[in-house]
C-alpha cells in the first residue's frame, strides 16, 4: 500500500498536501482500491466555503456511492476538471493526477488533527 510520507491524512481516507495557505485533497491508495473502478466523480463547485469534515465530492464506482470529505475548513480554489471526462485517473494516480480539489484553509488549528503516514498506516 503506497503511503507518501510528506502528506498528511484523515481517519476517512482522504489524503492532504499542503503548500502555504493551499491544501491539495484526494482519497488514499487504500481508498480507491476499497472503492474498486471508479466511473464517476462529483466535484465542488470552484468558490464554494466549505467546513472540516464536511462532505464535498461523491466518487462513485461500479459498487456504490462514497462522500469524501473536506479535511480543512476555508474555500474551494480549484477543481480536478479531468475527472469529468476521465474518473478512473483516481484509481490509476490517486496521489497525482488523481487529486479531487484545493482549499484554501482558514483555521491552521485544523492541520494538527491530520494523521501523519505512520499513523495513518497504524489505521488501516
Amino acid at each position: 500500500m503506497n503511503i507518501p510520507q510528506n502528506l498528511k491524512y484523515t481517519k476517512t481516507h482522504e489524503w492532504v498536501k499542503i503548500e502555504g495557505k493551499k491544501a491539495t485533497v484526494g482519497i488514499t491508495d487504500y481508498a480507491q482500491h476499497e472503492i474498486t473502478d471508479i466511473v464517476h466523480v462529483e466535484l465542488p463547485e470552484n468558490g464554494r466555503a466549505v467546513k472540516k469534515a464536511q462532505p464535498v465530492v461523491v466518487v462513485e464506482s461500479v459498487k456504490s456511492a462514497f462522500d469524501i470529505y473536506s479535511p480543512v475548513s476555508g474555500k474551494i480554489s480549484a477543481v480536478n476538471e479531468e475527472l469529468s471526462s476521465s474518473p478512473e485517473t483516481v484509481n490509476q494516480d490517486p496521489y497525482g493526477k488523481g487529486f479531487l480539489f484545493t482549499v484554501d484553509f482558514t483555521d491552521d488549528k485544523e492541520l494538527g488533527e491530520l494523521l501523519s503516514a505512520d499513523d495513518y498506516k497504524k489505521l488501516i
